[in-house]
């Protein structure tokens, strides 16, 4: 008997090329809500000092009931690696190529927010293809406070000659 394992065989799940995905399909992100602790690590990332992200006082003056998420910090809620999606193109994927975002709601410190990416276009290519997943974002109240595209370049299936 051996202890030895092939790390090669830890698979999350079965991997899949880009034939293997279905307009519709979703990817849930696990829930998180945003804490100030989220909000000074993000500004140790980022650099972004504007007093609407940390001062109270500031965005009670300004019509905010709290302290305002910086929009990156919002968006980064759809990190596809956060959920299953990245586990299963682990051998197809070959690049993230695109992302866009559109800020609809303020979300403020306290708020839980539930990301989901959801297959939108399939764009076949010779070798490869485009996977374009929709990028959501709610908030507790239900409310949609995201909307974005995300864009995956995969592998085909490789067939024999």
């Amino acid at each position: 008997m051996t202890d030895k394992i092939d790390p090669a065989s830890l698979r999350f799940g079965p991997q899949r090329t880009f034939e293997d995905f279905a307009i519709g399909e979703a990817f849930y992100i696990p829930s998180r809500t945003v804490t100030e602790a989220h909000f000074l690590a993000f500004q140790a990332a980022s650099g972004d000092n504007h007093p609407i992200h940390y001062d109270r006082e500031f965005c009670k003056r300004h019509g905010h009931r709290d302290l305002l998420a910086h929009g990156y910090q919002v968006a980064i809620q759809t990190a596809a690696g956060a959920g299953i999606f990245p586990f299963l193109v682990e051998d197809s994927l070959m690049g993230f190529i695109e992302q866009s975002s559109r800020f609809l709601k303020p979300v403020y410190a306290g708020d839980t927010l539930y990301p989901r990416l959801v297959v939108a276009e399939l764009k076949a290519q010779r070798t490869t293809g485009v996977l374009t997943l929709k990028s959501t974002v709610h908030n507790q109240d239900g409310e949609l406070v995201l909307e974005g595209l995300q864009r995956y370049l995969l592998r085909k299936r490789t067939t024999a000659a």
